[in-house]
């Protein structure tokens, strides 16, 4: 199955049934008078968060969605049948976004939440309706209204407490299996991780968060170098950055270098993002020499000037690990309580991921922009299509 974590669609709600004109037309009962009935209404379009499902696949291959329309009113004061409800099923950490006026109509973050996202039209009144003592024969019916058509852009980003950030093979996937019970690909090769992992990371019986391991980005993945910034959306939502440096780099670039470079376009994608708490962890020290690592780490923590929390591990022999966690399980469970006790820090929240959606929107559609003008340029293919480069996931229970 392909991950797909944008995608397009147009909803149109049903139509409100028309009201009937009829008079009632009985044996032995001359003038029986108007008896038209109204319409129903048009069905509404739904969106609900399910858990079972993980992609928008089903959303790239049909575009087009339309709840049912409202039955017109019958005689003898029958009333129509109202056209009944689309629900879209949409993975749990969907937003949903009017392409036309950039209104977030829905952020669906718990499981079951349902949002109406499209309303159907309403009713049309029969001639019954207008029947008074001063026009007996009335022959005036209203019709339904038509029901609301939107364009809709689906944005998935994964739900999180602790998102990984840091250029292709710093260690991050190697991380979340030390931690979690994920086991997301590991090799001695940059660019292993493809799509978003997540694992659950579990510090005692009934204390929990949640890891997301995004592909790492690279110098220039603002102008599409690599895998691009199209999956650091889904550090939207998370608390916390653990910024993950490799002290023992694959290539020629020293650590300080790869550690500016993951800052600045983390930078470039969202200011108010890189603006998040965000700790500096420094991986793979195992490789270094024991005499030289504490110059490399230094030389790191000069380049950022680094002033934050700061962690020294190796993630594939689980050295320096335990602090970690529980440290961040406690950073988590004060920031828990603390909007427990004052709930406006949750609004606040909620608005500061608002702005990071809205600055990631603005740069992945600039993006987007680019790449298609690059294209028409270089006279590329008509027939090209995203879609066929899409990764293939198998999720497996």
């Amino acid at each position: 199955m392909k991950f797909v974590d944008e995608a397009t669609i147009t909803v149109e709600a049903g139509k409100g049934g028309n009201g009937c004109m009829s008079f009632r037309r009985e044996k032995f009962i001359p003038k029986g008078g108007p008896d038209g009935g109204d319409g129903g209404d048009g069905g509404s379009v739904w969106v609900e968060a399910d858990e079972s499902l993980n992609t928008l696949i089903d959303y790239r291959f049909t575009r087009h969605y339309k709840a049912q329309n409202g039955e017109g009113g019958r005689g003898a004061n029958c009333t129509g049948a109202k056209g009944e409800d689309l629900t879209l099923k949409v993975p749990v950490g969907t937003t949903i976004v009017d392409i036309d006026t950039d209104e977030v109509l829905a952020d669906l973050t718990q499981i079951g939440q349902r949002e109406k996202i499209a309303q159907g039209g309403f009713h049309g009144l029969g001639n019954a309706r207008y029947k008074s003592s001063v026009n007996r024969a009335p022959r005036q019916t209203t019709k339904g209204s038509p029901g609301e058509l939107r364009n809709l852009r689906l944005e998935l980003k994964v739900l999180a407490d602790v998102g990984l950030l840091g250029l292709p093979n710093a260690g991050k996937s190697t991380f979340i299996r030390s931690v979690s019970a994920a086991t997301p690909k590991v090799a001695d090769y940059p660019f292993t991780t493809l799509v978003p992992n997540l694992g659950v990371v579990r510090t005692d019986a009934l204390r929990s968060f949640v890891v997301a391991d995004i592909p790492g980005i690279i110098e220039g993945a603002a102008e599409g170098a690599g895998l691009g910034i199209r999956f650091l959306k889904h550090l939207a939502r998370n608390r916390v950055l653990l910024h993950i440096v490799d002290m023992a780099p694959w290539d020629e670039t020293t650590p300080a270098q790869a550690a500016l470079t993951a800052v600045s376009e983390l930078t470039r994608f969202s200011q108010t993002l890189a603006q998040q708490p965000r700790w500096l962890v420094l991986n793979k020290l195992d490789l270094l020499p024991e005499e030289d690592q504490d110059a490399a780490c230094q030389a790191v923590i000069d380049a950022l000037e680094w002033q934050g929390p700061l962690y020294r591990i190796s993630a594939l022999n689980k050295q320096g690990l335990k602090p970690l966690i529980h440290d961040l399980q406690n950073f988590l469970d004060e920031r828990s309580e603390a909007i427990i006790a004052d709930p406006s820090l949750l609004e606040e929240e909620h608005k500061t991921r608002l702005i990071i959606d809205h600055e990631a929107r603005e740069n992945l559609e600039r993006l987007k922009a680019e790449l298609r003008a690059k294209r028409e340029d270089d006279d590329w293919d008509d027939d090209f299509d995203d879609d066929d480069y899409d990764v293939e996931v198998e999720y497996v229970r």
